[in-house]
């Protein structure tokens, strides 16, 4: 295969270079994109400036580090204009982003070197990481911890498959804990333990673990190579790439014991480790290992790039283009972030319930002075009210509110991300309270456009309480018995009796935020004579209107339990649940 098989056509190809300032170190990559939306590295350049190494002791970036660092910028920016690079991104973390001279520190790069410096949130990198593993690695199936331990902060990213469900950014960078604990005989005795008690008390207070078990903890960043290349030193396994070498939860704790034991001198000569980060690596093992126990993880995978990758990939993206904020693109999103969360057979109610949804939005718009563009952001929660059930039924609300926060989906900005991920999550539980942290902080406005969407969402959710998709259309008018009354009028072929049931039982929050109160009647005259709706024998619906139909008037009229329509012990996407109350209560 020739070079213009493998490379991009000319009018799209151009190389790209990446530089990363870290608290531990600046690095760069050279690179020429290639088809498929990867890369070849042509050059890769690194210099251990310690930028971070008095951030803990004074707010600042030391003096030296700040010289060396600005050297390097300027060695590097010559070598990527002898590649002749079309594109150079230049991107800082930790110690910038906290330093009180990180400002200024951004102005003499601009003016002494002539590059532009990004200094980039937490959650960016966070997601450059996972990025990164994610195009390295198949995640199908698998509940990941994804760790970048930096000089400065380590951020943790919990995953379901290629789904982020929460992201953690923590102050346990390798060279910070050094700053504060030292690296010397300490290291055996009290100041060892307080390091390690201080690791425990961020991790529990910032990293939770609620409803997620994850299969291995996957690591970026020099911590965890350095990790792979002294292991396989130990083992006599020459030429091996540190990319996805797997170390246990044993082997890291006998690393972590044996090295911490050593001298800083002895240190240095250990095979596999790079005598710069002698110094700072007991600190970084520790935080592997207490990762590892915190979420009892026995496995370790090392990733050997990391958010100079992600930020790489997401240059070539952009190079070959990125969905807009075109509706075909919003709705290819949302239609493979649906079906990657909750199956095929979701798919169809999440529809159902959007169109009812914006049914009864464009009546009600008038009236009640909503804003139009709101119905986009309805239609979408709709759409993905439910893929929390990638993590596990119960709570399925408040795992799709992390899991649509952390989407990134194509055509939205982030705070319609925001407005979408607690619309979603009121859709069931309890209503937006002040003491919930995602509700409050929110703007005045944009908690009552919530409050109100929720409300939508919920009456629509109801709506198709059977998952069969029997209504047909909406009417909602003015109650003729008083002003402070409306009626839904619900349109079907046949009689939706579970789902009548459904949207009667989610009418509160709609009259607590809207001051109405409504009434859910079917548009047939005599409810008795309608056919009912012959379902697919075997199909979930069949098998929810044998459960309803069971005891009529009972089950409907007082609230009855019913067991799951499931019978497995199973959410609807085949993932295990914690608790079976939620499931067994028709009235999600």
């Amino acid at each position: 295969m020739d070079d213009k098989q493998i490379f991009l056509s000319t009018d799209l190809a151009h190389r790209l270079a990446a530089i990363d300032i870290g608290s531990n170190s600046v690095r760069l990559m050279v690179a020429d994109p290639l088809r498929g939306g990867s890369y070849r590295i042509l050059d890769e350049e690194r210099e251990p400036t310690r930028l971070g190494r008095t951030l803990s002791s004074t707010g600042t970036l030391d003096p030296q580090a700040v010289e060396l660092t600005l050297a390097a910028l300027r060695r590097f920016k010559q070598i990527a204009a002898g590649y002749q690079v079309a594109e150079l991104k230049t991107i800082a973390t930790c110690a910038v982003r906290e330093a009180v001279n990180g400002p200024e520190f951004c102005r003499r790069v601009k003016d002494e070197v002539g590059i532009d410096v990004e200094v980039i949130s937490s959650d960016l990198e966070a997601h450059l990481a996972f990025y990164s593993v994610q195009r390295a690695f198949d995640l199908t199936g698998k509940n990941v911890v994804v760790a970048d331990i930096g000089g400065g902060s380590t951020e943790i990213v919990l995953a379901s498959g290629n789904v982020i469900e929460s992201i953690a950014s923590t102050s346990l960078g390798a060279v910070r804990l050094t700053e504060i604990y030292g690296n010397g005989p300490g290291m055996v005795g009290e100041d060892y333990e307080h390091m390690v008690e201080s690791i425990d008390r961020t991790l529990k207070k910032q990293a939770q673990r609620e409803f997620f078990a994850p299969h291995l903890l996957i690591g970026s960043g020099g911590t965890f190579t350095s990790m792979a290349e002294m292991m396989m030193a130990s083992r006599k396994q020459v030429g091996l790439p540190t990319r996805g070498y797997l170390l246990s939860r044993a082997e890291v704790s006998h690393m972590l014991d044996r090295l911490r034991k050593m001298p800083l001198k002895a240190r240095r000569q250990v095979p596999g480790l790079a005598p710069d980060r002698a110094d700072i690596i007991v600190a970084g093992i520790a935080v592997v290992d207490r990762l590892m126990r915190r979420f009892n993880v026995n496995l370790l995978q090392v990733h050997s790039r990391g958010v100079r990758d992600g930020l790489l990939l997401t240059m070539i993206d952009n190079t070959l283009g990125v969905p807009s904020a075109n509706p075909a693109d919003r709705e290819a999103a949302i239609s493979r972030f649906a079906a990657a969360c909750t199956g095929e057979y979701e798919l169809a109610h999440g529809r159902q319930v959007a169109r009812l949804a914006g049914r009864i939005f464009e009546q009600m718009a008038e009236r009640f002075r909503l804003n139009p563009d709101d119905r986009a952001l309805l239609e979408a929660a709709a759409r993905l009210q439910d893929v929390g059930y990638l993590i596990n039924y119960d709570q399925h609300h408040k795992h799709s509110y992390h899991l649509i926060l952390n989407s990134r989906l194509a055509g939205f900005r982030p705070r319609e991300l925001e407005l979408i991920a607690n619309i979603a999550r009121y859709h069931r539980g309890a209503r937006p309270k002040q003491k919930h942290a995602n509700f409050r902080q929110l703007s005045p406005d944009d908690q009552q456009r919530v409050e109100q969407l929720a409300a939508i969402l919920r009456l629509a959710g109801g709506l198709d309480r059977s998952h069969s998709q029997q209504v047909k259309d909406v009417t909602l008018q003015p109650s003729p018995h008083s002003a402070k009354q409306m009626e839904l009028l619900v349109h079907a072929d046949f009689n939706p009796e579970v789902d009548l049931w459904g949207a009667r039982r989610r009418t509160k929050l709609f009259k607590r935020v809207f001051g109405i109160k409504l009434s859910v009647e079917c548009t047939a005259h005599d409810h008795s004579t309608i056919e009912e709706s012959p379902p697919a024998p075997g199909s979930p619906s069949a098998d929810l209107k044998a459960k309803a139909h069971a005891d009529t008037t009972g089950a409907f009229s007082n609230g009855t339990k019913h067991d799951s329509v499931f019978g497995n012990g199973k959410s609807r996407n085949g993932h295990a649940r914690k608790s079976g109350r939620d499931q067994r209560n028709l009235g999600r």
